[in-house]
């Protein structure tokens, strides 16, 4: 059985989070009132998940993030953002956090946001020995706009990154948290043309229009184009669309405190905080994104 606890001092909060766990999964829904309650409560059985506020008495998100990490790296932590909490969060997303969601959006993505994180835990570990000794990978890929293959694709990659450099579950996850956000761009925003105001207007009806696009021409016809490269050094995932592309000059800094709330920002916000390098064609339909090995690995093992 799946188990989630819920640390937020915040008893509306908390049971706003419960209720939708409740509502949508069968899983076991533990609560803690702050951080230092939370930390004690994994101490005494790990979850799978723990979705936190940020501002909290005796110990906050970040200091309660930071303890996950250390102590228990196998356990995922979501963070739940309110207004005034931003430059916590950013800096507790980049102590390892996997993800997080506004606490505005709790009804519409905590569900899904929880269930892609833990998803990504339970990947197959075939052909880990052989990744492990893997010194060099290119790899290219052509997808049609279908979530489930790009999610795949995004699992896939971050477990032979994983392997491939010894990276423990929190830093995979970062890399695929950010993987993941760049596929579902390319798709949503890309060869589909959905605009992301959309998604802050009514997140119904962004998804409605994307299922409608994905059936009709030409947006039924265009690919996503995926190109790896990895050593033990660094790796680089280039991912291109079909669309039309977009003036990201323009593009909205989704790390500044004031843009950090809003729902269209979230995935351009993830990729910065988790990789190390960002770069955008002059197009507006490729994102390179690039991570810096922690360390060399040896040619031989």
């Amino acid at each position: 059985m799946t188990r989630i606890l819920i640390v937020d001092d915040s008893a509306i909060d908390r049971k706003l989070a419960g209720s939708q766990i409740e509502k949508h999964t069968d899983w076991t829904i533990e609560y803690a009132t702050n951080g230092l309650e939370g930390l004690e409560a994994i101490r005494r059985d790990q979850p799978d998940l723990v979705l936190t506020d940020m501002q909290m008495p005796e110990m906050d998100g970040l200091e309660l993030c930071q303890a996950v990490r250390r102590e228990f790296p196998g356990v995922s932590v979501i963070l739940m953002t309110a207004r005034g909490s931003e430059e916590i969060a950013m800096e507790a997303l980049q102590a390892g956090a996997a993800s997080y969601v506004p606490k505005r959006s709790l009804r519409l993505q905590l569900v899904e946001t929880a269930r892609r994180v833990l998803s990504a835990r339970q990947d197959d570990r075939v052909q880990r020995e052989v990744l492990r000794r893997m010194q060099s990978r290119v790899e290219t890929f052509v997808l049609e706009s279908d979530l489930d293959l790009l999610l795949s694709l995004s699992r896939y990659l971050q477990l032979a990154l994983a392997t491939q450099w010894g990276l423990d579950l929190s830093a995979r996850m970062q890399i695929g948290m950010a993987l993941e956000e760049a596929l579902l761009n390319a798709m949503y925003h890309g060869n589909l043309e959905v605009d992301s105001k959309l998604k802050e207007e009514d997140f119904a009806a962004f998804y409605q229009l994307a299922d409608e696009r994905r059936a009709a021409a030409p947006f039924r016809d265009r690919r996503v184009f995926v190109e790896v490269r990895s050593t033990p050094l660094g790796v680089s995932y280039t991912i291109r669309d079909q669309g039309p592309g977009f003036d990201h000059g323009k593009l909205p800094d989704p790390t500044a405190l004031e843009n950090l709330d809003r729902p269209c920002g979230r995935g351009v916000m993830l990729m910065r905080a988790f990789m190390d390098e960002v770069h955008y064609n002059d197009q507006g339909n490729q994102v390179t994104l690039v991570k810096q090995s922690p360390r060399e690995i040896p040619a031989t093992l």
